[in-house]
């Protein structure tokens, strides 16, 4: 048989160059962190490259003002003149320098500095090549993330998304700032529901390249993939658990769609529960306890949750007619969901002691939320002008951005974990 799909992240080049995410930052955090990333002494254009997106992560975030730091460039063991940058509204500063080091590589040392306390909270060293720029610009914005709120940063996760053009879709790895886009997959019939390994080397999701829903798990590293669930009827909705073990997939192969788990090699296939109705968007707590899922057993869809062995299954929400595609936060605290409100389709969160909700977004079309993997942002597929776009909105739902590409529809965002 004939497959019409290419694997491996170098696949499509010249497409991928044309279908990079753009971030637009519609909605910003109150009492915003006013920080300075000043030009980093030594290689002018390396230190640009690498300020440009240290500042442009920091600024995404909704948590940070930039402070206008032009003039000259301050190296990483320069004095600061501490009162020079609070006259200027600075609470902190990065400094830094770039150099040559001796095997072709660059070298860059930069400083994190407390304006108000005049203090230095500390530094990090990097040897990178010209091709790793980028990383190396999102692991310096995590350290001052980090240090500066004590939660860790996600500019160096990644995220996957599927973007349909005519008469081709294809699965996109990008950073998390929608650069460096890659395509693990193409082809001519539907990519659907990416699912990140709890390591983020691979990525489970859903074919219809052989005319019917099949399972895949696939190493990101060799482009190598395997069938992990092609039973008679649909085979949907993986969902890795925190072991990286395991799968828990949606198939029909017994009737309706219902709950299973297997091994994330396609053995040992075991159901999880027995309803009446449609079960399906399955997705575990961050401890393994627990699967929450979407069901019409009760009439109408709504979140319920049951043990990842099996057992009694809980129902979660009441309010409303129509809550689908629970997503637990990566502390267990809360769950995303998409309701639907006079009409509209809207990203939703509840507490789950509390039970209280709060309607995130003010779009009309939310579907496929996915959590950052600190807990401070929730990416989800919407509609602006029928395209589909990607979007992202903080927990408070204070901070939001839009993601869209050129041209084409984007939907089924993925957020990856935290790197090792």
């Amino acid at each position: 048989m004939k497959l019409r799909y290419l694997l491996g992240l170098t696949a499509f080049a010249a497409s991928v160059a044309q279908a990079q995410l753009t971030v637009e930052i519609t909605g910003a955090g109150a009492n915003r962190m006013p920080i300075a990333v000043a030009d980093f002494a030594g290689e002018r254009i390396v230190s640009q490259a690498l300020t440009s997106v240290v500042r442009n992560d920091l600024e995404r975030s909704g948590i940070f003002k930039l402070v206008d730091a032009k003039g000259q460039a301050i190296p990483e063991d320069a004095s600061i003149s501490y009162d020079d940058w609070k006259s200027r509204g600075a609470d902190a500063l990065v400094v830094g320098t770039v150099g040559a080091a001796t095997d072709g590589r660059y070298e860059t040392r930069f400083r994190l500095y407390d304006i108000q306390k005049q203090a230095a909270l500390g530094g990090q060293g990097y040897l990178h090549t010209s091709g790793q720029l980028r990383a190396t610009a999102h692991r310096m914005a995590d350290f001052i993330y980090e240090k500066l709120t004590g939660e860790p940063g996600v500019f160096s996760t990644r995220i996957a998304y599927v973007v349909k053009s005519t008469g081709r879709y294809e699965l996109q790895i990008a950073d998390a700032d929608g650069g460096n886009a890659q395509t693990a997959l193409a082809s001519r019939e539907p990519i659907i529901s990416p699912s990140w390994s709890p390591d983020g080397t691979k990525l489970a999701y859903v074919s219809f390249e052989a005319k019917k829903p099949i399972v895949y798990v696939h190493d990101l590293a060799s482009g190598r993939r395997h069938v992990a669930a092609n039973f008679k009827g649909s085979n949907s909705a993986p969902a890795w658990a925190p072991d990286g073990k395991r799968l828990a997939v949606v198939l029909t192969k017994d009737g309706s769609s219902q709950l299973y788990l297997l091994n994330a090699d396609g053995s040992g296939l075991t159901r999880i529960a027995t309803s009446s109705g449609i079960d399906t968007e399955p997705s575990f707590s961050p401890d393994g306890q627990f699967i929450y899922f979407t069901s019409d057993r009760g009439g109408s869809p709504q979140l319920y949750r049951i043990p990842a062995g099996g057992g009694d299954a809980q129902r979660i929400t009441f309010e409303g007619s129509y809550n689908v595609t629970p997503r637990p936060s990566p502390d267990g605290k809360s769950v995303a969901y998409v309701s639907r409100n006079s009409g509209r389709f809207q990203l939703t969160l509840m507490d789950l002691a509390s039970k209280q909700t709060q309607i995130l977004t003010d779009s009309a079309k939310d579907e496929s939320p996915s959590w950052a993997p600190n807990g401070r942002m929730i990416i989800y597929a919407t509609e602006v002008g029928n395209r589909g776009v990607l979007a992202a909105v903080s927990a408070d739902g204070r901070v939001k951005q839009k993601l869209s590409v050129q041209a084409a529809d984007v939907r089924e965002p993925s957020w990856g974990p935290l790197g090792k």
